[in-house]
């Protein structure tokens, strides 16, 4: 499997779903899983959004994952399984492109800063590299519609190349 990492409002949706549609791969989106299912544990009131049951939610993919072939999609990674992703990518997009993603989903007050933040001090990356071997985790700009292009192309030559040498 693959993962597709990153702050809300990078890109990641619009990455996975292109990439799965090129690759003959299955996407999973699990935000909207989450949602389907109702995965949740609970509420949090601070920034307004039901809290993941992470358990529930390896139960639910593990069946999928074990037969291969899905690229994952979530803002968060370290409670996945290691075995399961080959690849990771973390998509980055500078400050004020995001910030104008986020506000122009209804993102604000606590919420939005805290996103800015996490994509300041590059959470999701540290987090990824701390959860993954290093050299699988790779770090991709997401800010114009020429990045999307050029990250598509070179995800499909990782795949491409991860097939080669696993088959």
């Amino acid at each position: 499997g693959f993962l597709s990492s990153g702050t809300p409002g990078v890109g990641k949706t619009t990455l996975g779903k292109e990439l799965a549609s090129r690759a003959g791969m299955s996407y999973i989106n699990v935000g909207d899983m989450a949602k389907e299912g109702e995965l949740y544990d609970g509420f949090d009131e601070e920034y307004d959004c039901p809290i993941l049951d992470e358990d529930r939610v390896i139960d639910e993919l593990e069946d999928k994952m074990s037969e291969g072939g899905v690229i994952v999609d979530y803002h968060g990674c370290d409670f996945f399984p290691e075995r399961w992703f080959h690849i990771v990518f973390v998509l980055r997009t500078e400050n004020s492109f995001l910030y104008d993603r986020l506000e122009s989903r209804g993102y604000k007050g606590k919420k939005l800063q805290d996103n800015i933040q996490c994509e300041i001090f590059q959470t999701l990356y540290e987090e990824a590299v701390l959860s993954y071997r290093e050299e699988i985790v790779h770090q991709l700009p997401s800010n114009t519609p020429e990045d999307l292009e050029r990250n598509l192309d070179q995800i499909m030559q990782w795949i491409e190349q991860w097939m080669k040498d696993n088959n």
